[in-house]
């Protein structure tokens, strides 16, 4: 059997890796010029700990994972609200969870993947055609290919969502943020390495997470009320975040010296069906949850994971797992976008009060009695 993978990101090279290990072929096509790194910071558990775990990429993931010493939120001014420290932190993560950088995630698989399946950079998908036996696609570098399956895994925007099921704008859910992330070359002097900072105004949120290796990372979320049609990532930055003090000067000089920035509106993906025969969406072309969720990658990987199951489990028929693997994931998917449209309320609020509200939860976590429960609770069982 042999599939046809679009998209090299995490949903792709888990579902590629997954399919290795039932006896599958691999195809990935990438319009990307090559594997790309960085990405903000994601706390990766739920499903996708558990297929990590059952797939063997577990104590990699581990190695690559890092704990953040302090989490600090500020003023716009730069001075300390409060902070949670390495225990709390923990404490409302959970056990069984990794904080990872995305490319960190995306490097694992890769490394496991490569060698068992063929990797095409520089390509994307033009057209598709299917039968009851065959899935056949054209690529951009005039190539066609023929596979038993075709998989749909190339984000947001997807091209293969696009030719088969619909125009994008028949999908995507708007809510209403923006969000830029970047890696910057060196850290601001006043974030510790191993720390994060974090502030939020007016409708606008920065943050500037170190990780213990030396890297680091700005993060930048805000509504889409301050943004301006057609305006570049470093305008729209400056002049959405300029007048903030703290580290937010430097943060936004780093993004001249930066290899790559991702930079995009936040939308949801809501499709009444991931499947149509031989090809299926998985990962954010599929159910895209967005950040305010935060379980994206470990929907994609668990999503991979399950696909597997249902594959091996049904040689002979396709679309009947596909549909089964569909029943398996969508609760769990759908569950986390309502959690995401939730959270959208109350992500860089303009409300002062509503802000405070917001912090409130953590800034209780950061109470002795509360961080003792939630350490008795959560990491000594």
């Amino acid at each position: 059997m042999r599939a046809i993978i679009i998209g090299a990101g995490i949903a792709g090279l888990a579902t590629a890796l997954r399919l290795h290990q039932i006896g599958w072929d691999t195809l990935i096509i990438e319009r990307a010029p090559a594997r790309r790194g960085g990405g903000y910071a994601v706390t990766f558990g739920g499903i996708g700990y558990d297929a990590a775990e059952r797939v063997g990429i577990l104590p990699d993931l581990l190695k690559k994972g890092f704990i953040t010493d302090e989490l600090v939120y500020h003023k716009p001014n730069g001075e300390r609200r409060f902070s949670l420290d390495r225990a709390t932190i923990a404490a409302t993560t959970g056990p069984r969870s990794i904080t990872i950088l995305r490319g960190d995630l995306e490097a694992v698989l890769y490394e496991k993947v490569e060698g068992h399946a063929e990797i095409r950079f520089g390509a994307s998908l033009t057209a598709v055609d299917q039968d009851e036996l065959t899935v056949r696609v054209t690529l951009t570098d005039g190539s066609i290919e023929e596979g038993d399956l075709l998989i749909g895994a190339d984000g947001l925007h997807s091209a293969t969502r696009a030719l088969l099921f619909g125009p994008e704008e028949d999908f995507l859910l708007d809510l209403e943020h923006k969000v830029a992330v970047y890696m910057l070359d060196k850290c601001p002097a006043t974030i510790a390495t191993g720390a994060t900072g974090t502030l939020s105004s007016s409708g606008r949120t920065a943050a500037v997470i170190s990780i213990p290796d030396g890297r680091n990372v700005a993060f930048f979320g805000y509504r889409t009320s301050h943004a301006r049609p057609g305006e570049d990532v470093a305008t729209e930055l400056q002049r959405v975040y300029g007048d903030l003090g703290w580290v937010i000067p430097e943060a936004l000089a780093g993004l001249q010296r930066a290899d790559s920035v991702y930079f995009d509106t936040i939308s949801q993906v809501v499709a009444p069906s991931w499947s149509k025969g031989r090809v299926v969406l998985l990962g954010d072309a599929a159910w895209c949850v967005t950040l305010f969720a935060g379980y994206g990658s470990s929907l994609a990987v668990g999503g991979a994971d399950r696909l597997g199951t249902e594959l091996a489990a049904r040689p002979g028929d396709i679309p009947a797992a596909l549909a089964a693997w569909e029943a398996a994931i969508r609760p769990e998917a759908e569950r986390k976008q309502k959690l995401g449209r939730r959270v959208k309320g109350v992500y860089a609020p303009t409300n002062p009060l509503l802000l405070w509200l917001s912090l409130l939860p953590l800034r209780l976590a950061a109470l002795p009695p509360v961080r003792r429960y939630m350490t008795r609770r959560f990491i000594k069982g």
